[in-house]
């Protein structure tokens, strides 16, 4: 076939548009660098991560083995307004990403119009006076326009990055939003339960010191035990019975606090008292450097680094003139019927080249705009990494600490109860007085609380433990650029595991 001249030159124009479509201006993305240090100073002996261990960490609550804190989590995703707010506004950076890649195809716009007119005087006719005395006419209008800037040094598609990007830490901070609401649904269900625990011990102490009042009130009637022995009695029966009812204000605003966790009214939820047969789980360490990976608010902090950067190359490329490609074509007459005919049609083509000469340094302030908002997202990113490790290290101290508290306090309790035991059985002989009994009764309901005290920091440290290590979640959750681009919401809600309600 031959090669026609206007042929040539449309093929020279198509191939420079794709070589100056290879152009891009900006700096090539690559992760901050973060020191991680080879292991977590507090973990000692502590177990390290398995590939076994990593099967069931999607539900990293089940590992306390209670039902009912399993369901009141599964609530989390589905009502949950903090996790419905993040999840909209995920939507809102997916659609970001939309309008940004629109930007590399043509904008296709048409148009119909009639109009009629008229100039001068002294002429009523529907018709143009051809004699120049005024008149009338028509015109009819059908027409189609098409407008494409040529994406020559890469401006749009470093928009889309930039929004794919701020996307994808938009996805993590749904995540972050997940297992916040999840933790601290945990960690106020543990402390409920801790006074639900306490406040058994409170009642049975109650229902011991009434009967130890019974008994010296029978002593002081029999003459035996003197009025001072009542007082002290009725005392630490009316100070135990007071610290019992102050309890229950704890556990109702926790009680609350779930409820509004759960998406629900104070008023429609409420949670019967229960033991707390709950054992301190062992939660599997990884590598420092996989904690780069597995919390979803270092891995958005990441994330808008990318982002910042390829703003970088948005503001650079403004430097450089934009190509714009403008065609327009369709039916112009005067006469209806006429209207489509071949003599009535019309058409325009061109490019256009525009470049800011002057604008008393306008660009070059806004690429520096975006070189310092990229160095603050990188020393933000920096500071969440060392933000992860210090909740890491702090929660395992925590824990083996704890641990060993655990231990004495329980040798504290049961020396507590031995004392209570042998002071009773000295007072009842009259070798002791009353006052001793109060001593040793108080100070056993003091070391039993205080084992429980501990018993739910070593559950909550183990709760914030498992968030500080991202709770099961790791970076491969985020959504692809390709899942951006998907219009499917429920693909989309599969992949980064969103549950919206009502759908």
């Amino acid at each position: 076939m031959k090669l026609t001249r206007a042929r040539a030159y449309t093929l020279a124009c198509v191939a420079t548009l794709a070589l100056l479509g290879a152009c891009t201006v900006g700096p090539k993305y690559e992760r901050p660098s973060v020191a991680t240090p080879p292991a977590y100073k507090e973990a000692g002996e502590w177990k390290i991560a398995q590939p076994r261990d990593e099967v069931n960490r999607g539900k990293w609550w089940e590992i306390f083995g209670d039902a009912q804190l399993n369901a009141l989590i599964e609530q989390v995703d589905i009502s949950n307004q903090n996790v419905i707010a993040a999840e909209a506004r995920f939507r809102q950076a997916r659609a970001l990403v939309q309008q940004a890649r629109a930007g590399l195809f043509p904008t296709v716009t048409g148009a119909a119009s009639a109009t009629r007119s008229g100039s001068g005087t002294g002429s009523t006719s529907s018709t143009t006076n051809r004699r120049g005395g005024g008149g009338t006419a028509n015109d009819y209008n059908l027409s189609l326009d098409a407008t494409w800037e040529a994406d020559v040094w890469g401006r749009v598609r470093k928009t889309v990055e930039s929004n794919v990007a701020g996307a994808q830490a938009s996805a993590a901070d749904l995540e972050t939003a997940r297992l916040s609401a999840q933790a601290e649904l945990a960690l106020d269900y543990f402390q409920l339960r801790v006074l639900d625990v306490q406040q058994q011990l409170l009642d049975d102490s109650v229902a011991a010191f009434q009967k130890s009042l019974d008994v010296t009130r029978n002593r002081y009637n029999a003459g035996v035990a003197g009025k001072v022995d009542v007082a002290q009695g009725e005392t630490q029966l009316k100070g135990t019975q007071a610290q019992a009812i102050d309890v229950g204000v704890q556990r109702a605003q926790l009680e609350h606090a779930i409820a509004i966790l759960i998406g629900k009214p104070p008023a429609e939820f409420a949670l019967a008292r229960t033991a707390l047969n709950v054992a301190i789980p062992s939660v599997p360490l990884g590598l420092p450097s996989e904690l780069l990976e597995r919390r979803p608010d270092i891995a958005a902090a990441e994330r808008r680094v990318a982002a910042a950067n390829a703003q970088i190359g948005v503001a650079q490329a403004a430097f450089f003139p934009a190509l714009t490609l403008s065609a327009s074509g369709g039916f112009q007459s005067s006469v209806l019927p006429q209207l489509l005919t071949l003599p009535s049609r019309f058409w325009a083509i061109g490019p256009a080249l525009a470049q800011t000469i002057f604008d008393a340094g306008l660009r070059r302030a806004l690429t520096d705009q975006a070189i310092a908002v990229f160095d603050a997202n990188v020393a933000a990113y920096r500071q969440a990494v060392l933000g992860g490790f210090q909740e890491v290290e702090d929660n395992l101290a925590a824990l083996r600490i704890l641990e060993q508290e655990a231990n004495v306090q329980e040798d504290a309790v049961q020396a507590a109860r031995q004392s209570v035991e042998l002071t009773l059985n000295q007072y009842k002989a009259g070798t002791v007085s009353y006052l001793n009994v109060v001593i040793v009764q108080t100070a056993q309901l003091a070391n039993e609380r205080t084992a429980v005290g501990i018993r739910g920091q070593r559950l909550a440290a183990a709760v914030t433990l498992v968030k500080a290590l991202g709770g099961g979640w790791t970076a491969s959750e985020l959504p692809s650029p390709r899942g951006l681009s998907i219009r499917d919401e429920k693909a989309q809600r599969n992949e980064i595991r969103v549950t919206p309600p009502g759908r």
